[in-house]
């Protein structure tokens, strides 16, 4: 970046923990890491406003879409069975009133089916928060937590409808919580147990285990230990991976039939679960049914080792790829201290020195640039201008090639065909936007001030139109960079 003064300082701060200036924020600068620590709250960030209220309802309502499906899907079979029998065809449909003889009609705009309904209205929203936030610190930890604990909406469609309730249930509500009371939300949630399989896990020695002869799913144990709480290299052995997918037999999503208690809410069967006593990190638990997993979770969730796993990708995400280690250890230490008070772990890390001077080393995600671009622009995109973006550029909102989310390094976004879809894209936003801005060098000033670089300002004053001069803003080093 090219200025170090204090206001480019507090510039920065504001960039590497926020979602980018909006237009008329500039007199934010004065006192960023107020306005930063402001947004840190006991009962988490914002909820988006959707049409349904969380898992419960979605469930009920997926579990009629799939019936009525299934229904339609067995009458077209017997039509056909039967018009095939009896040499039926069927006459052409008359043309409409004022379209040609011959002609065939337009075909009408299709509903999207209801999963992909549910997906489209929560993305818009979720994007809308972060357009809405004042600086974004608690929507940038909402992604660093749900890209943490992902699920992919790629597993079908129940996690497809389920993904943005999966992050306002168990997400938002704890990202300044305390730890353990986020990995429970989480893991007991419908979207990660069928993300991970967990419902089709069968204890051995349970009820069901014994009639059916099926067993264990370790799916979801194996990445909870490995991607949310130890991490890789965090002490555990296979052993203890079979024994944490026992203790947590049991934990499931309720069926249609709605026996254990809402359609498609999270529910402990006990004639799933592995009963007596699971040895796990070296420690025996003997707790009855849900609450021997709850312990275990707990347990988890202190461990030292998940503080060092959490404060390096924490710093990791916010402040290099190869953070400074006594960065880590600082955050490690407010983890351990606090028993993973999160709202103390958010603080420790805008208020450390050796984040807030770190340079501008990490290159925005695409989710990260395409927010920070419509807050620069003030645009209201819909759906489609969320989806085709992120698609393009490799970012799609909750659909992660696998359980460990997208990549959180410089490596994986800035490779050259990565750069050439964000110049593309940059493109397109400044072709859409360009009618909205009489001087596009003003727009420098108010987004970047200080850390515009004399490069970046002559580059933009010197464009051949206005779409090409917000493009290049948007490409820039310093907007790209936090």
């Amino acid at each position: 970046m090219a200025d170090r003064s204090e206001p480019g300082r507090k510039a920065l701060t504001l960039q590497r923990f926020g979602l980018g200036l909006k237009q008329g924020q500039g007199g934010m600068l004065s006192d960023v890491r107020e306005r930063l620590l402001a947004e840190i709250r006991s009962d988490g960030a914002a909820q988006p406003r959707v049409s349904f209220s969380g898992a419960a309802p979605i469930g009920r309502a997926l579990y009629a879409f799939e019936d009525e499906e299934r229904a339609a899907r067995e009458s077209r079979r017997i039509a056909g069975q039967q018009g095939a029998g009896q040499g039926v065809q069927v006459a052409a449909a008359p043309p409409a009133p004022g379209q040609p003889q011959g002609q065939m009609p337009r075909p009408a705009q299709p509903e999207p089916p209801f999963p992909a309904k549910v997906y489209r209205e929560e993305a818009v929203a979720r994007v809308q928060g972060a357009l809405d936030a004042e600086t974004g610190f608690a929507e940038r930890l909402v992604q660093f937590w749900s890209n943490h604990f992902c699920v992919s909406v790629a597993k079908g469609n129940f996690v497809r409808a389920m993904a943005g309730a999966f992050e306002r249930e168990a997400i938002r509500p704890n990202i300044f919580g305390r730890f353990e009371d986020l990995l429970i939300a989480v893991e007991s949630h419908p979207a990660m147990l069928n993300f991970l399989d967990n419902q089709l896990s069968i204890g051995p020695d349970s009820r069901a285990g014994k009639r059916r002869g099926r067993g264990l799913n370790e799916n979801l144990a194996r990445e909870i230990m490995e991607l949310h709480t130890l991490g890789v290299s965090g002490g555990y052995t296979q052993g203890d991976v079979t024994s944490l997918a026992r203790i947590i037999t049991g934990w499931t999503i309720v069926g249609r039939d709605a026996r254990l208690g809402f359609p498609g809410s999270f529910a402990f069967n006990p004639g799933l679960h592995d009963p007596g006593g699971q040895k796990l990190l070296g420690k025996v638990y003997r707790q009855e049914g849900k609450e021997k997993g709850m312990a275990a979770l707990a347990d988890l969730a202190r461990h030292p080792s998940t503080a060092n796993f959490i404060a390096r990708k924490l710093a990791r995400h916010f402040v290099a790829d190869d953070p400074p280690q006594a960065l880590v250890a600082e955050l490690a230490r407010v983890f351990l201290e606090t028993g993973g008070d999160l709202a103390a772990l958010s603080r420790a890390l805008v208020t450390s020195e050796l984040a807030v001077a770190a340079p501008a080393a990490k290159l925005r995600t695409p989710q990260e640039f395409l927010v920070a671009s419509f807050r620069a622009l003030g645009r209201k995109p819909d759906f489609g201008q969320i989806a085709g973006p992120l698609g393009a550029m490799g970012q799609p909102l909750w659909q992660p090639s696998g359980p460990d989310g997208y990549p959180d390094t410089n490596a994986a976004w800035a490779t050259p065909e990565g750069i050439k879809t964000r110049i593309d894209v940059a493109a397109q936003l400044g072709r859409q936007a360009a009618g909205s801005f009489a001087d596009p060098r003003a727009l420098v000033e108010e987004l970047l001030g200080p850390l515009a670089s004399p490069q970046t300002r002559q580059a933009v004053a010197r464009a051949e139109s206005k779409p090409q001069a917000l493009a290049l803003l948007l490409m820039s080093p310093e907007f790209q960079r936090r």
